[in-house]
């Protein structure tokens, strides 16, 4: 009965058992370097605005670069980032290296005077705002003993002065996770630091990971490349930022919860005027502006790249038109701002650059909405938008829109998925057969598997890459076992990865060049941990356990479980009908199997803790009435994911 797979650290061995190759990744082929080489001179890849932006306003840098948790473990690594120097390497697209480069300036900056950042030690910056008596921390990272180590080294130089509130941009967890790396709970709970939030904060801060948690870790594995290692021909960064850091995730609930465009509130003698985002790159989130400081957070909702409508890790699909419409809020917000700092990469200084920068930003998200809508009503299809290539000229030639981190291709096809579902409209795709009967069908109809590899083999040497990777899946999948069609695979794929503009992308095609090669290992990453397990609702708890209920085995019960919370003095009733478990807040069974009285913490010392109901019982902590094998008749079928299922194989 224990909620093992909530915390999503994924630390253990996944069922794949195809033989294994440990060949080293290869070479940029020559015609990727001449493709890479041509892709850079089409940019002006010399100008010198991104880099003097990203480098102004800077004070120092850690001395030493690895932050460590209380074991001595290393969370992170700054070391590993320092071969992204110089012109880029054949294996890398140099408008990424040139996007890499920028995000290495890392330490603490000036924004203006009263506003300083930290930036490159996390995915995300941390930011400071200088109130009337202490600091206010804005975004306080992904893990605490980042930012608790960040926090004391800019103090250092700052000066030393409590953090007196916390303000979360969003819901995602790079911008709250730190949280208790800057500030005691109880000084939250006391009234002492306010912790300032979006509307809907918790529970989509929560949510996003729960019930698909298990799929959305797997592949944000992929995303952010956490099995690879940083290098000419592994990671180089997301192009959103670095990487994730690797240490403990905490969350503390907001206090005080911002809901509307217009709402005013006075945080340590600082005016802070607010606009919500909502729906925008995340479904909870808000800018603020301080009339002090003559400055405004853009949040996410503004980076120095094209951001994803789609994300490749499996989120839900944000709406492109609506983001658009919140940027060209923006530009009537506070006009009269100075500078605009962001969520991620590094501000934008003078009225005329922010005014360009959200005009820009405003005009990409609008552009991918309306193409989208435009060819789909046409009769494109997901695939044609994956492929369209026409981007306007003046949004090709700024940086702060070119695809390191959302593309052109996969967020047209997310804005089609917003609108029209998986579905293309043809009915031979309507009921498609499985991916691995689809794959020895196709086998079967070249001739063998030998007939496939030489296909995509011939594919590879053109320089055919995609159509190579397309043509030589099928072989893989038919025949997992196949080392000639994974080792091919994994060659292919790997020329895709080096030639991609987009960091994700790059990263997607390296891992599974990677896990074709070497198969499936465990790797450090974690986005949840007790503190998100403890800010779920019950409601939440037992839709995420029916999700995980076997409907096989229980198929044909008919059971009642009626659940009292003794402290809270909240009743739930699970039924079980149709091989489904249904949870109902307030219903009071007539007749049910079996009743359990406990407390909310005694319910998740059993769930988290792994304390068993007998032993809950034994100390008083529980009571049960009825038939406790009804209990058992459910909970023992309750399944544990496995965290690291294949997915380049079957």
């Amino acid at each position: 009965m224990k909620l093992r797979c909530l915390s999503l650290a994924l630390l253990s061995l996944g069922a794949h058992t195809a033989a294994r190759s440990h060949d080293a990744p290869q070479p940029a082929s020559s015609i990727t370097a001449a493709a890479n080489k041509a892709f850079g001179a089409a940019l002006d890849l010399g100008s010198k605005e991104d880099m003097q932006n990203a480098t102004r306003g800077f004070i120092a840098r850690l001395d030493d670069p690895v932050i460590s948790n209380a074991k001595g473990e290393p969370v992170w690594d700054g070391r590993q980032f320092t071969f992204i120097r110089g012109d880029a390497p054949a294996t890398v697209n140099p408008s990424l290296w040139r996007q890499e480069k920028l995000n290495n300036e890392v330490g603490l900056f000036e924004v203006t005077d009263g506003i300083y950042q930290v930036r490159g030690y996390d995915l995300a910056n941390m930011t400071l705002v200088r109130g009337d008596t202490g600091w206010i921390v804005i975004d306080p990272l992904m893990s605490a003993e980042v930012a608790r180590h960040t926090l004391e080294f800019a103090m250092q130089r700052l000066g030393r002065k409590p953090v007196v509130a916390v303000i979360y941009t969003h819901s995602h967890v790079d911008h709250f996770g730190g949280v208790r790396g800057v500030v005691d709970e109880a000084d939250v709970r006391s009234g002492k630091v306010p912790v300032y939030a979006p509307e809907g904060f918790m529970a989509h801060a929560v949510a996003e990971n729960v019930l698909a948690g298990n799929a959305m870790t797997r592949r944000a594995q992929y995303q952010f490349g956490t099995p690879l290692p940083f290098g000419p021909q592994g990671a180089v960064g997301s192009g959103l930022g670095k990487a994730l850091s690797t240490g403990t995730i905490g969350l503390i609930a907001p206090t005080q919860i911002i809901r509307k465009t217009g709402e005013e509130r006075t945080i340590d003698g600082l005016q802070v005027v607010f606009q919500m985002a909502n729906g925008s790159e995340a479904p909870s989130e808000m800018a603020f502006y301080f009339p002090r400081y003559k400055a405004v957070c853009l949040s996410e909702v503004v980076t120095a790249h094209m951001h994803n409508v789609y994300t490749l890790r499996g989120a839900q699909v944000r709406d492109a038109l609506g983001w658009s419409k919140y940027i060209n809020e923006m530009m009537d917000f506070h006009p009269e701002a100075a500078v605009a700092f962001r969520s991620h990469h590094w501000p934008v200084w003078g009225s005329d650059n922010i005014r360009r920068t959200l005009v820009n930003q405003r005009d990409m998200y609008r552009f991918l909405h309306d193409e989208a809508v435009n060819l789909l009503n046409k009769g494109a299809k997901p695939d044609d938008l994956g492929n369209a290539t026409y981007f306007p000229k003046g949004l090709t030639n700024d940086f702060a829109t070119r695809g390191y981190y959302g593309t052109l291709s996969h967020n047209l096809r997310g804005v089609y998925n917003y609108y029209l579902g998986y579905y293309d409209g043809n009915p031979a795709t309507l009921h498609r057969v499985t991916p691995v009967e689809q794959a020895r069908g196709y086998v079967a109809a070249i001739g063998g598997a030998d007939a496939v590899v030489a296909k995509a083999r011939a594919a590879f040497d053109a320089g055919e890459y995609r159509w190579a990777a397309q043509l030589n899946d099928n072989a893989v999948m038919a025949d997992p076992a196949n080392m000639r069609a994974r080792q091919l695979q994994a060659d292919i794929l790997e020329q895709l990865g080096y030639q991609a503009e987009s960091g994700v992308w790059r990263n997607e095609y390296l891992v599974a060049a990677k896990e074709l090669r070497e198969g499936v290992k465990p790797v450090r990453l974690s986005t949840q941990g007790p503190d998100m397990v403890r800010g779920m609702s019950l409601d939440m708890v037992f839709d995420f356990l029916a999700v995980r209920l076997n409907h096989r085995k229980v198929d044909g019960l008919d059971l009642g479980i009626q659940i009292d919370f003794t402290d809270t003095k909240d009743t739930y009733a699970l039924e079980l009908s149709n091989a489904v478990l249904n949870n109902t807040k307030g219903r009071r069974l007539a007749k049910p199997q079996v009743s359990l009285a406990l407390s909310q913490p005694a319910f998740f010392k059993m769930l988290l803790g792994g304390v068993p109901l007998p032993q809950l019982v034994a100390a008083g902590e529980a009571k049960v009435s009825g038939d406790p094998a009804a209990l058992g008749a459910v909970f023992s079928h309750i399944e544990t994911f496995a965290p690291l299922f294949p997915i380049v194989t079957p």
